[in-house]
């Protein structure tokens, strides 16, 4: 690294004409570059400077050895400008992580920030198991629910509260709606599961009461695929325990009804997880902010945490 230091002081010398106008512009005494340029003779076994007490002038390897010089100083400062510019315009690739129920929103979160810089790539990697940040080159992930322990940095995005949906055709086959959780536990359900055996195990609690209810049901499907349980849903097969964020359009449409709107069913925490704190890339914290912006905007969304 020394030899690189003194290359790019010799070279700031011959553009500058003089020690002391390079010692000025390195921040460095005259005597101090001139200490440099003389190692850096030393080791080469040869002169690359003709010194006079007026001037100083090139020797015919100085010559050629300050070609290879100046362009390894422009190679370094192509490269300090390519940070640069990571730091203030987003460009290159970046590698987001999210999960597969994550699919209906991709392109209504991130499609137009996408448009708009055409200088940046995304590589959209869906997966509902745990990914390493490090190991999979990932920039940015995307998480929803409860984060286990690490040493990654999570950022909240919101919090999607969990709301109970059927199917109309479904509701219509019973004699009355359900008034009460204990109304719910002969009803088929359905679950985003990954325990063995699965099993819905929730704590409900009645907002105007203060009443709390523990449930406790064997799901007759459940599934890693959040938006599949939906899919069952929609189809009358059984009531589900969906996030407000995915269903908001099923509900408005009449596709899903929701039951028991004044019990807590708990909340969907959504996170941004990066694997450093600071020096986050102008593409990495622009998509933070583009997709806390979706997620604000998404009717019945919650944005305190």
């Amino acid at each position: 690294m020394e030899d690189f230091r003194r290359m790019a002081i010799f070279a700031a010398v011959v553009q500058r004409g003089t020690m002391s106008a390079a010692a000025r512009q390195l921040d460095m005494t005259p005597s101090a570059v001139s200490q440099h340029i003389r190692q850096l003779e030393k080791e080469a076994g040869i002169n690359l400077l003709h010194r006079s007490t007026r001037q100083l002038s090139l020797t015919d390897a100085g010559q050629r050895f300050y070609v290879q010089c100046a362009a390894m100083c422009e190679a370094a400062d192509r490269a300090s400008a390519e940070l640069a510019a990571e730091r203030q315009q987003p460009s290159g690739e970046l590698r987001l992580s999210a999960p597969a129920g994550f699919t209906q929103h991709a392109v209504p979160a991130l499609g137009d920030w996408l448009r708009q810089h055409p200088g940046l790539r995304l590589r959209l990697l869906m997966d509902d198991k745990p990914i390493d940040l490090i190991e999979a080159r990932v920039d940015l992930a995307l998480r929803f629910g409860h984060l286990p322990d690490s040493s990654w940095i999570a950022r909240p995005l919101g919090r999607s509260p969990t709301v109970l949906c059927a199917a109309p055709q479904l509701l219509a086959q019973l004699s009355e709606l359900p008034q009460h959780p204990r109304d719910l536990m002969d009803l088929p359900w359905l679950d985003m599961n990954r325990s063995e055996p699965p099993q819905i195990n929730a704590l409900w609690q009645h907002s105007p009461s203060g009443e709390s209810f523990q449930l406790q049901v064997t799901p007759q499907m459940s599934s890693n695929h959040r938006a599949a349980v939906q899919q069952f849903c929609e189809a009358g097969l059984g009531l589900a325990l969906l996030s407000a964020h995915d269903v908001t359009a099923s509900l408005r449409q009449g596709r899903l009804l929701r039951l028991l709107p004044q019990w807590d069913m708990g909340q969907l925490d959504i996170w941004a997880v990066t694997a450093q704190r600071e020096a986050l890339s102008a593409k990495v914290r622009q998509a933070i902010e583009v997709l806390r912006q979706y997620f604000a905007g998404l009717e019945g969304m919650q944005q305190s945490l």
